[in-house]
């Protein structure tokens, strides 16, 4: 009799503790609203490394969250300019620097970012059969854009990992593919 209790003890702890598991992996983060894109003034927006301008009228989807954080998150990786005079606009919010794009450094979604507890941390991203190590210096944000602040750019997605041109030359991946890539990244 007591085995048969501490069996079904244990059975029904491990189910539990897998519902739980599979519940974290199925959150899913939905948007939080829209806004309207503008019209940025001439010579504004930073086209550089094939970034999108925002559309006058266009609605963009805002987010205030990210996917679930795992030791393999799935994101989009995209390129971004560290440098002065970039496409990322200012100098990164974790420092308030530019940063070379010779150096693995990189911009989070906003819920990733969260509100800076990453920051100056490492991420492991890997892709194309090979892993690096990031710098987290900046917010990729998912909540604002069309704006001075955002370079007339529209907000992130909310699977975003924004990085300089050495992440992708750590990938391995051909320059002439250097833009959009899905990978998988977690804390270092």
């Amino acid at each position: 009799m007591k085995t048969f209790g501490l069996k079904a003890s244990l059975l029904l702890m491990a189910i539990l503790f897998f519902t739980d598991f599979l519940n974290v992996e199925g959150q899913v983060c939905h948007p939080s609203g829209k806004i309207r894109g503008k019209k940025p003034p001439p010579g504004e927006c930073n086209q550089g490394n094939d970034s999108d301008c925002c559309k006058e009228g266009k609605l963009y989807t805002t987010y205030k969250c990210s996917p679930t954080v795992s030791s393999h998150t799935k994101a989009y990786l995209t390129l971004n300019g560290f440098e002065k005079d970039e496409d990322g606009g200012a100098p990164s919010e974790c420092d308030n620097q530019y940063h070379s794009d010779d150096t693995p450094v990189v911009a989070l979604s906003t819920g990733w970012y969260s509100q800076g507890s990453r920051c100056l941390n490492n991420i492991t991203i890997t892709a194309n059969g090979r892993s690096v190590v990031a710098m987290v210096v900046d917010e990729c944000d998912s909540t604002m854009g069309c704006d001075s602040d955002h370079d007339y750019q529209p907000p992130c997605a909310n699977n975003i990992v924004d990085a300089s041109r050495a992440v992708w030359k750590a990938l391995g991946v051909p320059h002439d593919q250097w833009g959009g890539l899905d990978i998988t990244w977690t804390d270092a």
